[in-house]
């Protein structure tokens, strides 16, 4: 028998995991995807944006380039809208940073033009609650923009190393690279869009050796860091060595450096 998942429970874990470390220097790796997401949905001066989940502020940043202001990032780990903050403040950019769960957004219905999230959204547990959320806040007629790794991407083989540690997601919890499959986001959005074009893309990331991207997750990325804190001393040694075959099947440079370009589905859709 299948059991109920405990989406509230798996939350809960999800903003302990993610308050781990400092996701906005592993943002800094991945930036150029919230640009490339930005100019895909046709942000326009005056368009009132909202980046969900949005990190440090990667899709807040992109957007309010492009929107003159009038965005907002909203996530659940405080300090990640600190670093939001501070970016914004030195970029001379106009961003409200809210503190609210993407299953549960903190706006109105129908209160944006554009809805994003880059490598957010996907990892919340109740994935239909959270795309009838995006849908929720977004006008009709508005677009919605989501960034999400593929399953068979590449860097799907991250993820199964770590679960291989720490085992898989909760019960009843669908794993968050479904939303990197097209037939399953227009599974989520359904009827709520009335149109819906993906894109698969690269994400081309460089780091002097497997041990340096290695050394710099397991410092400042909450599933990595969480990982080595479940297996302790005692299974570092085998979690590092699965780490370093993992990177060397990916890895495009050689002997020369890692380099590692996993594929993410870029989703533009219309609020129907």
């Amino acid at each position: 028998m299948n059991e109920t998942p405990d989406f509230q429970a798996a939350t809960q874990a999800q903003q302990q995991t993610w308050s781990k470390g400092d996701f906005s220097m592993v943002a800094n790796v991945v930036y150029r995807n919230a640009e490339d997401l930005a100019e895909a949905i046709g942000i326009f001066p005056g368009n009132r944006v909202l980046d969900v989940a949005t990190g440090s502020g990667n899709g807040a940043l992109a957007a309010a380039r492009r929107a003159w202001g009038n965005v907002t990032g909203v996530d659940f780990v405080p300090e990640l809208l600190a670093r939001g903050r501070e970016r914004a403040a030195a970029e001379r950019l106009e961003i409200e940073f809210v503190e609210g769960d993407a299953q549960d957004i903190p706006f109105g219905d129908a209160e944006f033009d554009v809805t994003m999230s880059i490598y957010g959204v996907m990892f919340a547990p109740d994935q239909e609650k959270a795309a009838s959320e995006l849908l929720r806040v977004t006008k009709p007629g508005g677009r919605i923009g989501v960034a999400s790794w593929c399953p068979d991407g590449g860097l799907e083989k991250l993820f199964l190393t770590v679960m291989k540690h720490t085992g898989g997601p909760p019960p009843g919890v669908m794993p968050p690279v479904l939303w990197g499959t097209e037939d399953h986001v227009r599974s989520l959005f359904g009827d709520g869009v009335s149109d819906l074009r993906s894109e698969r893309l690269k994400s081309r990331q460089a780091f002097f050796s497997a041990d340096h991207y290695i050394d710099f997750f397991r410092s400042y990325f909450g599933p990595i860091k969480s990982a080595y804190e479940k297996v302790g001393a005692e299974g570092e040694e085998e979690l590092t060595e699965d780490l370093r075959t993992m990177l060397a099947e990916v890895n495009t440079a050689g002997d020369r450096a890692l380099v590692i370009e996993p594929e993410y589905l870029q989703v533009v859709a219309i609020r129907a």
